[in-house]
């Protein structure tokens, strides 16, 4: 009897969120947590992210959605007059994945379209633990395109997990 390898999501949430966003929709995080688990059998699914303190009730949401948060302190600046929060959670992402996390899972898929990510991608491959890479939007980096066999744009999972008001108290449907 074979058994499916275990498998743990890496999310750059940032990249996830801006760049789905970008392309017209949002997405549902308790559907989009079901669906790796449920057709890649992701067992833990890692969403690296800016600690901003106003942000505790999109946090809880998360992690009963059943994603294991990784929290890096935000930066902030202004650019162009305009106030700008940055919490770059690259190295933490690979570090988790290239070393803490490594011994513990078969494969990872990783999400981002962040062409810092390419190092990481080319480890995997090597080691043969890369499942897929999603990509938030069809512009990700350049860096990413030897990859493109790992390559899932989250467009082709859009009716899956996409955020959908039901109108009743703002809640996405089944």
């Amino acid at each position: 009897m074979s058994t499916q390898p275990q498998s743990y999501a890496f999310i750059d949430s940032q990249n996830l969120n801006l760049g789905v966003r970008s392309t017209g929709w949002r997405i549902d995080y308790k559907k989009f947590r079901l669906y790796p688990k449920n057709k890649y059998n992701v067992e833990r699914a890692f969403m690296f992210i800016g600690l901003v303190g106003n942000n505790q009730k999109l946090y809880t949401e998360l992690q009963a959605a059943g994603f294991i948060l990784v929290f890096k302190p935000t930066v902030q600046y202004f650019e162009n007059g305009k106030k700008t929060v940055k919490g770059n959670m690259d190295a933490e992402l690979i570090l988790h994945a290239a070393a803490i996390e490594f011994p513990n899972y078969d494969k990872a898929i990783i999400v981002s379209g962040d062409g810092d990510f390419a190092c990481l991608l080319e480890f995997l491959d090597d080691k043969g633990k890369l499942m897929h890479v999603l990509t938030p939007n069809h512009k990700y980096s350049k860096l990413l395109k030897p990859f493109s066999p790992y390559i899932i744009h989250m467009s082709q999972l859009k009716k899956s997990v996409e955020y959908q008001k039901t109108g009743i108290g703002g809640r996405s449907k089944p």
